[in-house]
């Protein structure tokens, strides 16, 4: 239940990040879930094995690295579904940053509220 209430809500920070933010384009809900399903999967599979092989610059750069790594996956991601559009990497940067801001949030909500039914 909480995964998938998760994935609502990331969805709908896609859909702001796209108001908001020019250059990201996503046309349609449905694309917004589609695209948020592909970035928890590619952030889940594809991310930690990038991080672990960047962890030089990672350590160099005190973990900023791993903006660059979002923003370059945020922009992978909308090489391969069609309807979300990122202009530039400067528009994926941005957004990557709003969705993880997004998610944060989102979870330490979702984790407040789960400790306060107890």
């Amino acid at each position: 239940m909480k995964l998938l209430l998760r994935w609502l809500i990331n969805s709908l920070i896609l859909i702001l990040i796209a108001y908001f933010v020019s250059g990201i384009e996503v046309s349609s809900i449905y694309i917004a879930l589609i695209t948020a399903l592909f970035l928890g999967l590619v952030n889940a599979l594809i991310r930690p094995l990038l991080i672990l092989i960047t962890l030089p610059i990672n350590i160099l750069t005190l973990g900023l690295f791993t903006l660059v790594i979002n923003a370059l996956l945020f922009w992978f991601v909308a090489t391969f579904v069609q309807g979300f559009e990122v202009a530039s990497f400067v528009s994926a940067f941005i957004g990557a940053f709003l969705l993880a801001i997004g998610s944060w949030v989102t979870n330490r909500f979702i984790v407040s509220a789960k400790n306060s039914q107890r």
